[in-house]
């Protein structure tokens, strides 16, 4: 897959692994719509169900995300449930993405996928997943050669006047030390009030994670704001930075 090209679909109906929830009203904006953030807990939520109710919770235990996808194809409302199916799409011996569809009730549709890092819990490194952990994978999917490529590539503009601090509150830190994954959306939610137009129809978001921020780090995120990109679509870019240092790149864009 590259940036604009559709997420991969599901191999054969009664595949993956199913969850339902409510739509609370602490995941919504002041327009009842599913924030961006509360669908990327709900991706780490879905993710540690499965890994708890299959043999993963003991062989392959810990995971980080290096990237998200999320295409909102029709908005999710408040209230309402949401329907979520996860499965694995492709995947190598350390790394795996995981396609997680999110239905509704009343007919929202998002589609999302993540690029998932087995992790070793004595040093924190990526590890081999193991021949259960793959074989389990192995079943919703055929390519086993997946290969780590950023599709986020624009070098970070300099400092300007419209950088904006994003203070790391002690809530935002998991269990690695690290800002959750969740919480860069929060940012994402913030600089898209600006822009309305950018998710007024079926659009894509794309995080990608480069390097950890830590607890007591400074960050700042510097935007760049396109009416019309080569294709022609507008486009939201971010850069989170921490001492000179990229850690986190983000695009928005309407779907073609």
């Amino acid at each position: 897959m590259s940036l604009d090209q559709p997420l991969a679909p599901l191999p054969q109906e009664g595949m993956g692994f199913a969850s339902t929830w409510p739509v609370r009203a602490g995941d919504v904006d002041p327009y009842d719509r599913l924030r961006f953030d509360s669908v990327a807990r709900y991706l780490q939520d879905i993710a540690w169900e499965q890994l708890h109710q299959t043999s993963m919770h003991r062989t392959d235990p810990a995971w980080i995300v290096r990237r998200t996808v999320i295409d909102v194809i029709r908005p999710i409302q408040w209230p309402d449930d949401v329907h979520l199916l996860r499965w694995c799409s492709s995947m190598s011996t350390r790394w795996t993405n995981m396609r997680v569809r999110i239905t509704s009730g009343k007919g929202g549709l998002i589609e999302t996928e993540g690029f998932w890092i087995n992790i070793s819990e004595t040093n924190n490194m990526p590890a081999r997943i193991s021949d259960e952990g793959l074989a389990y994978l192995a079943q919703t999917t055929q390519e086993h050669r997946l290969r780590w490529r950023p599709y986020l590539t624009d070098a970070t503009p300099p400092e300007s006047d419209t950088d904006l601090p994003f203070p790391v509150r002690a809530t935002d830190i998991d269990q690695y030390n690290h800002v959750n994954n969740a919480c860069y959306w929060q940012a994402v939610e913030q600089f898209l009030m600006e822009y309305p137009k950018l998710v007024a129809g079926p659009h894509r978001a794309v995080v990608e994670y480069v390097a950890p921020v830590l607890a007591r780090q400074h960050v700042t995120v510097r935007s760049r704001y396109e009416p019309g990109d080569r294709s022609g679509r507008p486009v939201l870019r971010l850069w989170f930075v921490v001492g000179g240092m990229t850690t986190t790149v983000v695009r928005i864009m309407p779907l073609p």
